[in-house]
């Protein structure tokens, strides 16, 4: 029992000294990756950054931008929109900063409020410009 043992100590002191020596010849560091940054410079174009993102909105409370108004739209579909329902979406836009597009986009995605489908061209726009 005892030679069994001390066997498999001996195996497991010679496995790891083959991983060490293995690590070493390939002489390659641990790489480590840095962030991407907060959501505020998020562009849209790492797929990463915007899955991060989104996953931080869900945890975070709701950010309203004086649009409580726009609640009542939860669940509706984004070309079943009046033109004064979309006025109401138009008019917080258009009054918002520009640099503030692609967080309320979110905050209405989290709230589950669609955007009327007129309007979604625009905000893409603003969003890529900014």
């Amino acid at each position: 029992m005892l030679i069994l043992i001390l066997s498999l100590v001996v195996l497991g002191c010679f496995a790891a000294l083959l991983g060490l020596i293995s690590h070493k010849k390939a002489g390659k560091d641990d790489v480590i990756l840095e962030g991407s940054g907060s959501c505020s410079t998020c562009n849209g174009e790492d797929e990463h950054c915007i899955h991060d993102c989104i996953l931080e909105a869900a945890v975070k409370e709701v950010e309203y931008f004086d649009d409580e108004e726009l609640d009542a739209f939860i669940s509706r579909e984004s070309d079943s929109y009046t033109e004064k329902e979309i006025e109401q979406f138009r008019e917080i836009l258009y009054t918002m900063n520009q640099k503030e597009v692609a967080d309320w986009n979110r905050s209405l995605t989290i709230r589950g409020i669609n955007i009327p489908n007129d309007l979604k061209d625009e905000m893409i726009m603003m969003i890529e410009n900014n």
